[in-house]
């Protein structure tokens, strides 16, 4: 009987919950949203502007550190395809102008 009783209780009580209205702003709460959380998440130090500190790339954002590299390794790339074949575009056309 006590079993029965308290096996009542519950489904009272769970009735309860699940029929009384909610506002929404009281459903609003139960929500966690997290939008744009990347940019609001403050872990360590506040990271800087790359043009701020420049001999520091571990204080740089994220964003910058990328920039910074890609723009990099291109110029590092295009130095040396320039270093190693000599540039011949322009050498080529001042040679042909010469001999006429």
């Amino acid at each position: 009987m006590a079993t029965l009783a308290a096996a009542a209780a519950r489904q009272a009580a769970t009735l309860t919950r699940l029929s009384s209205p909610k506002t929404s702003a009281q459903a609003a709460n139960l929500i966690h949203r997290r939008g744009l959380a990347g940019a609001a998440d403050h872990h360590g130090p506040p990271r800087i502007n790359f043009w701020q500190d420049p001999m520091s790339p571990s204080k740089w954002k994220e964003e910058h550190f990328v920039i910074v590299s890609l723009s990099g390794w291109g110029l590092l790339i295009f130095g040396g395809y320039k270093f190693f074949t000599g540039g011949k575009g322009k050498k080529e056309e001042k040679v042909a102008e010469a001999s006429h």
